[in-house]
């Protein structure tokens, strides 16, 4: 039983499989076409919210730094991300990349991850989005019923139209191609990128250097929590960490690190991409260079407008501007993060459903769901049936019953591709591979410690809510895709583990 759950597909195999007619995805995409993905996913409410949230309570003027240790533990997964999308440039990220050095159960585990917290990340962000439309339609006048406002404040019956009505454009729009999708998010992406920048260069002009005085606070002791709201390293050890300080930053570093979630997913585009042994590298290191530089000035330039501690919780660099003067420029803020989450929904949708069309091609979800369309070579039917799930999803849920539920599949993700890379290069030494990650494996273990840390300062409840969507996997898994797969119908891969 051992060896077919452990068996691999031969990444030659798993090249070929994308060159099937009917199977096949268009390559359509470029370096830039992926740099501009990646800063699309990205770039969202997080420069706009968590740069004061975690300067006020953890880090002081210090989160600067929390923003650079943040980007250095993305860079470790980003390194690794590129020598695996380069090597295998097939659909499915961490899903496929796993399944060529890890086996088919592990496999499946880390797909099964992916579709729930790509899906979930997409009706969040979606929320999250109509919450500043609603915004911004207040400011003039315009009110939509309270019915169809969400469930947030309903008293009775309450559907997100907003929300659901995004979801469903940017499906429409996934399922036309992505050539159409990459200029749609390059626009949006200038828009909200323009944005930054004004908040940035107008900002500079509100400094005030005693802001920066001190610039690491003098370190507090948090008292250890005991409930499932609690990071697990506090159940398990009974230990908590402390704000401000040095140990601040890096507490700090968890609480920012989740701005960064989202540079993974050019990954997934491997297959669309016309020279994905150059491009990917490029598109992913290329973004994260980017965001982790707007975040840095970004927190900069709010620490220095006002001082750490009177900054508020929900709209921290909205809220500075108001403290010098300037109130005009909370409106043009609530425009960049509605613009700005626009794409990030967009690219997490374009995720989720690669993951799925790559796990259906290999026959551990329906095959019905891996034929591309005829004429836009788009996988259409994984796309739309999503779309229509995560559209009434993200109308009749509450953004508080989502929050958090994409954190912990990012940082598993990073894991498994790490170790995948070691394990491939051990494997497959043979392979050619246009970008290697370097200080192989030190670097990798290096990716998975700091990975592993911080999903241990995730709440309790985040692993609880992560087991449960395991086990329901494994009986999927165990009752239908472990016979229904490819390699099972073929006979293959109980041996190829060895090749």
């Amino acid at each position: 039983m051992s060896s077919t759950l452990f068996r691999t597909k031969n990444i030659e195999q798993s090249i070929q499989d994308t060159e099937e007619p009917e199977h096949a995805l268009r390559k359509s995409l470029s370096a830039l076409d992926l740099t501009v993905f990646g800063v699309g996913v990205i770039i969202g409410t997080g420069i706009f919210v968590l740069t004061g949230t975690a300067a006020k309570n953890t880090a002081g003027p210090a989160v600067s730094l929390s923003f650079v240790v943040a980007g250095v533990v993305c860079a470790l997964a980003a390194l690794c991300y590129a020598e695996f999308a380069s090597t295998v440039p097939v659909a499915g990220s961490a899903y496929t990349f796993s399944y060529a050095s890890m086996g088919e159960f592990p496999a499946w585990i880390i797909g099964w991850d992916l579709v729930l917290e790509l899906a979930l990340g997409t009706a969040v962000v979606a929320v999250g989005w109509s919450g500043y439309i609603h915004s911004l339609l207040d400011n003039a006048g315009w009110h939509l019923p309270e019915a169809l406002s969400g469930r947030d404040g309903a008293s009775g019956f309450g559907f997100d139209i907003l929300a659901a009505a995004l979801v469903l454009v940017l499906t429409a729009i996934l399922v036309l191609g992505m050539k159409l999708s990459a200029r749609v998010t390059s626009i949006v992406v200038a828009i909200k990128v323009a944005v930054v920048l004004v908040v940035i260069i107008a900002g500079a002009f509100f400094i005030k250097g005693d802001n920066y005085d001190p610039f690491i606070p003098k370190e507090q002791a948090v008292p250890a929590g005991g409930d499932l709201k609690a990071p697990l390293i506090q159940l398990m050890f009974g230990w908590a960490p402390s704000d401000f300080g040095v140990m601040g930053i890096f507490t700090a570093a968890s609480v920012v690190f989740f701005a960064f979630i989202g540079f993974d997913v050019v990954a997934t585009a491997a297959e669309e991409t016309r020279n994905p042994q150059r491009d990917v590298p490029r598109g992913i290191l290329g973004s994260l260079i980017i965001c982790t530089t707007l975040y840095v000035a970004v927190s900069i330039v709010v620490t220095g407008m006002q001082k750490y501690s009177k900054l508020s919780v929900d709209a921290p660099l909205a809220d500075a501007f108001k403290a010098t003067g300037h109130p005009w420029f909370a409106g043009l803020i609530s425009f960049g993060a509605a613009v700005g989450l626009t794409t990030v929904c967009m690219i997490l949708l374009l995720g989720q459903s690669r993951v799925f069309f790559a796990m259906s091609r290999d026959g551990l979800l329906p095959r019905f769901f891996s034929h591309t369309h005829p004429r836009f070579r788009t996988p259409y039917r994984p796309t739309i049936l999503l779309g229509v799930i995560i559209a009434i999803v993200a109308g009749f849920t509450s953004l508080s019953e989502l929050a958090e539920l994409v954190n912990i599949g990012t940082l598993f993700a990073f894991i498994i591709v790490a170790i995948s890379v070691i394990i491939l290069r051990r494997s497959r030494p043979d392979l050619e591979r246009s970008f290697r990650t370097p200080l192989v494996p030190f670097l990798p273990i290096v990716s998975v410690l700091a990975s592993l840390w911080l999903m241990l300062n995730l709440p309790a409840e985040t692993w609880l809510r992560f087991a449960i969507w395991m086990v329901i996997g494994l009986v999927v898994y165990f009752f239908y895709s472990r016979s229904h797969s490819r390699l099972a119908r073929s006979g293959e891969g109980a041996v190829t583990s060895s090749q």
